[in-house]
């Protein structure tokens, strides 16, 4: 699952993408709304975490923007602006949370995991050829034995087995698992396909990652 986060404090962004990225998410950061607004146009991320006072364009004005364009990303406020008023405001205009600083991780992880529940129980599983993917404990199935996956791992073959047959290209992994600004090369995810193919290998999966060359990449079943 992608994060953009929009929070104009360099410092608290840092601290939130490594709270994130520890938590088995990936997570772009920028520092202003109309950056926000351009980043989450792209249909890249899953889930918003916008603070309101931001240069440019601020957090709500953001929000609204989205609404208005019909994307119903899910968005949470994260902001010092505490008034009931302004947490109504931030409710009304489309938020799907509102969390106030200074705020605990736990109560900020359990806040997104809340606005993505919808999207994550609707198909907490899936499932190919033999091979068995669980979206929230990160393990992945065979009937020989299960391996959890890191976070890129999962990513990806999580990609994988929501589109099988379907190729895949080595651009749109980096755009959704490694974001626009990462310094990663593009051959990291060939890296990535060969830690896959030797869990799937070690769990006897019926399934392969096949590649098609200057195309990308695609999920088959073997047998």
């Amino acid at each position: 699952m992608r994060i953009l986060l929009a929070e104009d404090e360099l410092s608290l962004a840092r601290a939130l993408v490594k709270i994130f990225e520890k938590n088995h998410y990936s997570a772009d950061a920028v520092h202003n709304g109309i950056d926000a607004l351009e980043y989450l146009e792209t249909g890249n991320y899953d889930v918003a975490v916008l603070d309101v006072m931001m240069p440019g364009m601020d957090g709500i004005s953001v929000l609204k923007e989205l609404r208005s364009r019909g994307n119903n990303i899910p968005v949470l406020i994260l902001t010092a602006k505490a008034e009931v008023d302004d947490k109504v405001y931030g409710l009304d205009s489309g938020a799907n949370y509102y969390l106030t600083k200074p705020f605990e991780t736990p109560e900020l992880l359990a806040s997104i995991r809340a606005i993505t529940r919808t999207q994550v129980s609707a198909d907490s599983r899936l499932t190919y050829g033999n091979l068995t993917l669980d979206r929230a404990s990160y393990e992945l199935y065979t009937p020989t034995g299960s391996l959890r996956l890191a976070n890129k791992e999962f990513q990806m073959l999580e990609m994988l087995m929501s589109n099988p047959h379907r190729l895949i290209s080595a651009e749109r992994f980096m755009e959704k698992i490694w974001g626009f600004d990462s310094n990663a090369e593009i051959n990291v995810v060939w890296v990535y396909v060969s830690y896959l193919r030797k869990k799937l290998n070690a769990l006897q999966a019926n399934v392969s990652i096949r590649a098609s060359r200057n195309a990308g990449y695609s999920l088959e079943i073997t047998e």
